[in-house]
């Protein structure tokens, strides 16, 4: 399984422009990780996005997509600061924890 990260807007928007996406390839994993990583992705594609409370109130924020490419027709999960389930902020969490140290 391959997994990747692409963040959009914010602040910093026009830095995002220029860094390509960060790839986490599960195959490189330690067994552990790999499997912790699986649960998380599984988890973030049935959770639904949390509603936006009050629309544009965050006109800055991030918002990200992570794709998952396991074999089949890749999955495309997006989401923003704003509307972030609880599941998907785990996800995201745990790919930038692990790829920054790659």
């Amino acid at each position: 399984m391959k997994v990747t990260l692409a963040a959009h807007g914010g602040q910093a928007a026009a830095i995002h422009l220029r860094l390509p996406p960060r790839v986490m390839d599960a195959d490189a994993l330690p067994e552990q990780e790999a499997r912790e990583l699986a649960r998380l992705v599984e988890a973030a594609t049935t959770a639904p996005a949390a509603e936006e409370e009050r629309p544009g109130r965050a006109r800055d924020a991030m918002s990200y997509t992570i794709t998952v490419e396991d074999g089949g027709q890749p999955i495309f999960l997006t989401q923003s600061d704003t509307t972030m389930s609880p599941e998907f902020a785990a996800l995201l969490g745990w790919l930038e924890r692990h790829l920054a140290t790659q």
